[in-house]
């Protein structure tokens, strides 16, 4: 007599799922390789763009307003700045500002957003409140308003501004989800043996919100970058440092689009949707390794093993799916 196979006994003899093998199917993945070489090529620019650059970026030359050639790539300025050169030293201050306010960000997120959830009480309460005023402002027009009143301008002070200004969302999704793995099993029983909770959080539920909070990053990047960039574009950043929203913003005053120099402001344009693009794609990636409902494993008719971060999960086969007549 056969023996039914339960779930149960298919988790057990499952060998657990390699982190290796699950860091692979995720560089694997079309979106995320395309995301990571794109940023990959914007990081080496930013790295090297002041020593690839052909000209000072800031120096005036006699060529005014020339179309793209081979001696300026993109063309020049009204004043004979050469626009190829501000573009790859602006690099540097674009991704600084962005991935400076992103770590500032998801700090305090991780650390308000953990605490109000595991603690619970008085103390989520209070957290709670705080995260839920910073939603209510509109984050642009704060960051704005206090940068206005800063003496200097500098890309770490926006970066600061920025991520001081930018936990709040990050915070409120990160308490959600601890609310959610506080009640697990695991971490009663880690209780129940009397681990301390600094080991509880940094051993059971960080490593269970890695995905969360990577995801959370890259989206803050996005956000730091485009801010930084309205920041310069509106003339509240130091104008005098170059970065993608100064160019625009030296285009817009100078009438660019009204002197159909179109190579003045395109070349920014198309570096900012480049640079968001990729990074869109590594959150899409970073989506579809975590959520089982975005990504496939193997045929249909198989039991797929799939993780949720560091959690293994299990789909049974369908009970049709030897049935070749039946459409899903």
């Amino acid at each position: 007599m056969a023996v039914p196979v339960t779930d149960s006994a298919v988790l057990a003899a499952a060998p657990p799922p390699a982190p290796r093998r699950d860091r692979l199917r995720f560089l694997r993945n079309k979106k995320t390789a395309t995301g990571v070489g794109m940023l990959t090529a914007f990081v080496v620019l930013a790295i090297a763009g002041p020593w690839l650059a052909p000209h000072d970026p800031s120096a005036r030359s006699a060529a005014l307003l020339q179309p793209p050639s081979w001696q300026h790539p993109f063309g020049t300025t009204q004043t004979g700045q050469d626009v190829f050169s501000q573009i790859l030293v602006g690099t540097r201050g674009v991704l600084v500002v962005g991935f400076v306010a992103a770590v500032v960000a998801t700090v305090l997120a991780v650390l308000i957003g953990v605490t109000a959830g595991y603690l619970g009480g008085v103390g989520d309460d209070v957290l709670s409140s705080v995260s839920n005023v910073f939603l209510v402002i509109p984050g642009l027009p704060l960051i704005i308003i206090i940068a206005g009143f800063l003496p200097d301008t500098s890309d770490l002070a926006i970066a600061g501004v920025i991520g001081l200004t930018a936990w709040a969302w990050g915070a409120r999704v990160l308490r959600a989800q601890t609310l959610s793995l506080r009640s697990r099993d695991y971490i009663q029983a880690a209780r129940a043996t009397g681990e301390p909770t600094w080991r509880i959080v940094g051993f059971e539920l960080l490593p269970n919100l890695t995905a969360v909070i990577a995801s959370g990053f890259i989206g803050t990047v996005i956000f730091g970058v485009l801010a930084n960039i309205t920041l310069a574009f509106i003339g509240i950043a130091d104008i005098s440092h170059w970065n993608w929203g100064t160019v625009l913003f030296w285009a817009q005053s100078n009438q660019a689009l009204a002197q159909g120099a179109w190579w003045w402001f395109v070349p920014a344009g198309l570096c900012i949707a480049l640079l968001g693009t990729a990074l869109a794609l590594i959150n899409f990636g970073i989506d579809e390794f975590i959520n089982p409902r975005l990504r496939t494993s193997g045929r249909q008719d198989r039991t797929v093993r799939m993780r949720i971060g560091f959690t293994p999960v299990l789909r049974a086969p369908r009970p049709d799916a030897h049935r070749k007549d039946i459409r899903p």
